[in-house]
């Protein structure tokens, strides 16, 4: 009897063609959309119904079991309000990560398995190998920054078919299978809200007001709409004119302040040293080993750890060249080479 996996379907070309892979591999497929988020926002329309459908066509195309999974209360939950309140903070945290921790590879894995799948797969770009974490061969769309807080448990149940493939790849292998999905345009911004900015969407749940925005020397250079919608190393949407461009170094909530610099070599804006709190290893960790490397943020270039000590639950990690802009709520995340073995939140 074939092993059943269930597939993420989100209406892209990328888990569309994963669900095309798994049926060619011989698996019992069912499509699975998840409806996390549904709700429109002023002036921006909420497209879940047309990815929705577009998921389903492609089910259809494929002759594969469709079905729905509403998470949309759990999603508000735990990864919306999560990411509010860390912005009220004053943080600047990844929903996306927490999506994959919270919600697909819990929620989605758990409700699969009782629903009698054997496994899950979706259309990340990673690879899963011997139960360990791996980035994607196309190291430039490696999504694997954003599954490092994903249960341990949840790799011997996963499955990422598309992990040693790249983009082009991925859409010609589409067009060639003729599926409908094929050249349809990645999505783009945070996972729920797409294209509407942060500071729209936060402006929905949070009352902000005006405040003064001061430079290096002490002085006011112009005003902001709410210190929460800033963050470090910040430069668009300062509209603070004339002269240099100006960063944002740092924030106080509770005085309603933005900072900035005009100098780029300004010491608030670089640093050789990490200290990161709710640390969550892949896999073992070796604190004297120096061969791990660190990635910021999505995208940015990996750095060499030149030591990782811990004291109670906060873990420094020390660089062996300066980062800019390390920003509070951010994740890090620590490599093996090409493993993902840990991550932590930046303090």
């Amino acid at each position: 009897m074939s092993k059943k996996v269930f597939v993420g379907m989100s209406g892209g070309v990328d888990s569309s063609l994963t669900a095309s892979l798994m049926v060619e591999q011989g698996y019992d497929v069912t499509g699975v959309y998840m409806k996390n988020w549904s709700q429109d926002l002023p002036g921006h329309y909420c497209p879940w119904k047309q990815d929705y459908q577009d998921a389903k066509r492609v089910a259809a195309q494929l002759n594969i079991k469709f079905k729905m999974y509403d998470f949309e209360h759990e999603y508000k939950d735990k990864v919306v309000k999560y990411m509010i309140d860390e912005y009220k903070l004053g943080r600047t945290p990844n929903p996306d990560i927490m999506c994959n921790q919270e919600v697909k590879f819990k929620l989605f894995l758990q409700t699969a398995l009782s629903d009698g799948a054997d496994f899950i797969a979706t259309g990340h770009y990673s690879r899963i190998v011997d139960d360990k974490l791996l980035m994607a061969v196309d190291k430039n769309k490696d999504q694997s920054y954003f599954l490092c807080r994903i249960p341990k448990s949840a790799l011997s149940k996963t499955i990422f078919p598309i992990g040693e493939l790249d983009k082009p790849t991925v859409r010609k292998m589409a067009k060639d299978r003729g599926l409908v999905t094929a050249a349809k345009k990645d999505s783009q911004g945070i996972c729920f809200i797409g294209q509407v900015s942060i500071k729209e969407f936060l402006s929905q749940y949070v009352k902000t007001k005006v405040g003064p925005i001061i430079d290096q020397k002490g002085n006011q250079v112009g005003t902001h709409d709410g210190a929460l919608f800033y963050t470090n190393g910040q430069r668009q949407g300062l509209k603070v004119g004339g002269g240099l461009p100006y960063y944002v170094v740092d924030k106080d909530i509770k005085k309603n302040i933005v900072y900035v610099t005009t100098d780029l070599q300004d010491s608030k804006l670089w640093t050789d040293t990490l200290k990161l709190s709710h640390m969550y290893w892949l896999d073992k960790v070796d604190k004297l080993s120096n061969s791990y490397k660190v990635r910021t943020r999505y995208r940015a270039p990996l750095i060499k750890l030149s030591s990782i000590d811990q004291e109670k639950n906060i873990w420094t990690l020390k660089l062996d060249s300066e980062v800019r802009a390390i920003t509070p709520g951010q994740s890090a995340v620590i490599y093996d080479g090409d493993q993902l073995i840990g991550s932590g939140i930046v303090v």
